[in-house]
């Protein structure tokens, strides 16, 4: 069953799989609560269903968003990247606790910081988007304080984010820069997102290969699981079709919405750089956990979550009423996408939500609550699950 909500309207475009009204009241809630659109693909015993509501741009409430259309997937950036190391670590290739710096002998890495370190967020290497010295939890609204400092990377908010929002910038600058600042904490020793450990995962397969990411991504994950419609992009442009993304900022007192779908996602790098669909969303997680693309042991390791993070190698591991799902999310700039599956892979949940973002990042909580009401309805218990990026 695949439907598209515009309005009050659901049209049906296949009787094959039962109707799911609950998923549809959930789309339509998304929309409801701030969202401009959002499309759902759930693959489960009941078959296949396929939804969308809202709007693919704000001039064009009527037009809901595509079913299957491209999207920014942000921080599921860095499943795509961790299944790509592992696979050359199945070829022998990589070794997952080699120093990193075995492999980027051109940066000043700390020699204590292993490939493992990397995928895991346990390198304390600053994050190039910025970071946060101190308590976490003393931090209100972005704004720190009672003694937490925090020290900016590279522009990724507001304004000045909207006016170089297609500077382009290599994974070398982003490296040195983060490279330059002081560690959050000694190597291994703590857990700490960062988008800089994807960007040297990125250098890593690319000195090791003597190819890009995007080549040895299509060489080892892309082309084995059939994804025909992911990519790492090298242009500023999205591929029809596709929901529009929005950012906005004040100035003077005056509130201006951007139309930001097209930029140059190399000031993210690998941290969240890539494009994608939920049907490929799905094609790849189920791939992953169904067993399809790496050997037993690797999978295993790469689904062994660190405590109390609940992070494996490039996934979050998390328990539901129901078992455990396998996920990440991620959100960049006015677009995000969920990816969600069993531990076999016979389960699925992937969807791409459109927006209007800004520096206060005011829709993050209801992009939690929305993650919530999806994962009760399919996996059979509400979790709040982190989506950084």
């Amino acid at each position: 069953m695949t439907t598209q909500t515009t309005g009050a309207t659901t049209v049906p475009r296949d009787d094959a799989a039962p109707d799911r009204p609950d998923l549809r009241h959930v789309l339509q809630q998304a929309v409801d609560e701030g969202f401009t659109g959002i499309q759902l693909r759930v693959n489960d015993d009941r078959g296949e269903w396929v939804g969308s509501a809202g709007a693919s741009t704000l001039d064009r409430p009527d037009v809901a968003p595509p079913t299957d259309g491209y999207i920014r997937i942000g921080s599921n950036t860095k499943t795509f990247v961790a299944a790509t190391v592992l696979q050359l670590v199945a070829e022998g290739a990589v070794a997952l606790d080699t120093p990193a710096v075995e492999y980027l002998a051109d940066l000043p890495v700390d020699p204590r910081v292993t490939v493992r370190m990397l995928l895991q967020h346990t390198s304390g290497i600053f994050n190039f988007t910025g970071e946060i010295y101190g308590p976490e939890a003393d931090v209100d609204d972005g704004v720190p304080w009672n003694g937490a400092t925090m020290v900016p990377g590279i522009p990724w908010q507001g304004q000045e984010w909207v006016d170089s929002r297609f500077r382009h910038f290599t994974t070398h600058d982003l490296a040195r820069l983060a490279l330059s600042k002081p560690a959050r904490f000694e190597p291994g020793t703590d857990w700490s997102y960062s988008n800089t450990n994807y960007a040297l995962a990125r250098l890593v397969v690319e000195n090791v290969s003597g190819s890009t990411l995007a080549e040895e991504m299509h060489r080892l994950v892309l082309d084995p699981l059939g994804l025909t419609q992911t990519s790492v992009p090298s242009t500023t442009t999205l591929p029809e079709p596709h929901a529009h993304a929005y950012y906005r900022y004040e100035l003077d007192g005056q509130v201006t919405t951007v139309d930001v779908t097209e930029q140059d996602p190399s000031w993210i790098s690998s941290g969240g750089d890539m494009v994608s669909t939920t049907r490929d969303l799905h094609l790849f997680i189920s791939g992953l956990t169904g067993g399809r693309l790496l050997p037993p042991p690797l999978l295993a390791e790469m689904l062994t979550p660190l405590a109390p993070a609940g992070y494996g190698l490039g996934v979050f591991v998390q328990e539901t009423g129901r078992g455990t799902v396998i996920t990440h999310n991620g959100g960049i700039a006015g677009h995000g996408a969920l990816m969600y599956s069993t531990p076999d892979g016979t389960t699925t949940l992937t969807a791409g939500l459109s927006y209007v973002d800004d520096a206060s990042l005011s829709l993050a909580g209801t992009f939690q609550t929305v993650n919530g009401r999806l994962v009760e309805l399919v996996f059979g218990a509400e979790e709040s699950v982190p989506s950084a990026g």
